[in-house]
């Protein structure tokens, strides 16, 4: 390896290589795996806190957006001692060595494992079977229902008001909108899981020629599905700000609530290049969302 195709980033108290910095990762938009890791240094400070202590997944792209995609729950060989790690018992048995969120040199680190989209559990390393997120990703069939993908954030943040939670809501950089609520940790994945499935279907039934909870496509009939399935244990959820391996690099981006209403928000609304500058203007919408966890009703 030449050392002109390595660089060194800063990253909190650290320095992290990125080798064959040049690679795109993103070739029609000319975006390098070094753009990428710019991009998490920049954003660092301000997703990291949302990933402290909780298990990641890595979803990497080893020959760019093109090529195949690698989902990898086990931290990869060779990863640095400073990288944080857990152990986590799996539902089938045995467990898997996840790293651990929450220091914005590991989000450097992995971007140089092409990974691009970071997921994270809904638990935290110390109480993995109590989760502290109710989440709902609302999953329109495609591009031009997001204006119902809208209305069902909306109504479902009534919903959850209703039940004493409190509603925060992120545009996926995908498809679709996720509405997560925060919860004292308190009840198990599985209590977690059925009561999201109860709300989601009273959310479906109240609109049921726009919204459904079926899984099937065949049986949505071009409805916006309300997919409760990653408040299952072990699960994963995009983690907020991170990038997505579409063109364009698309980045899932927490909304201030009123934001839902401007018609002009969609998923794909902010990219790897023009997120910085939202925040420099809004500042992250969920700051302080652990504030307001509530017990689960």
């Amino acid at each position: 390896m030449s050392r002109s195709d390595t660089i060194e980033l800063r990253a909190g108290r650290r320095r992290v290589a990125i080798t064959h910095a040049d690679k795109l990762l993103f070739a029609a938009d000319g975006i390098s795996k070094a753009d990428l890791a710019r991009y998490y240094v920049r954003v660092g400070p301000v997703m990291s806190p949302h990933l402290r202590d909780r298990p990641l997944n890595l979803w990497r792209w080893n020959a760019g957006i093109e090529g195949q995609r690698v989902v990898q729950q086990e931290i990869p060989k060779g990863a640095p001692p400073w990288v944080r790690r857990t152990e986590v018992v799996k539902r089938g048995g045995g467990t898997v060595c996840h790293i651990v969120g929450g220091d914005p040199a590991t989000l450097v680190w992995m971007a140089n494992q092409n990974c691009i989209t970071p997921h994270a559990w809904s638990a935290r390393r110390d109480r993995p079977d109590r989760p502290d997120r109710l989440i709902f990703d609302l999953d329109p069939p495609g591009a031009d229902a997001f204006g119902i993908v809208r209305d069902a954030a909306l109504a479902l943040g009534e919903l959850l008001r209703a039940h004493g939670l409190v509603p925060f809501a992120m545009v996926t950089g995908s498809k679709g909108v996720h509405v997560v609520a925060p919860l004292r940790r308190t009840a198990t994945a599985d209590a977690v899981r059925d009561r999201a499935g109860e709300l989601g279907q009273e959310l479906a039934d109240r609109d049921p020629d726009r919204l459904t909870t079926a899984w099937r496509k065949e049986k949505r009939g071009g409805r916006v599905l309300v997919d409760t399935a990653r408040n299952t244990y072990a699960q994963t959820v995009v983690a907020p700000y991170a990038v997505r391996a579409l063109p364009g690099a698309p980045v899932a981006v927490p909304l201030v609530w009123e934001e839902l209403e401007d018609p002009g928000v969609h998923a794909q609304r902010w990219t790897l290049r023009t997120l910085p500058e939202r925040l420099d203007a809004v500042g992250d919408p969920w700051a302080d969302i652990a504030r307001h966890a509530r017990a689960l009703p």
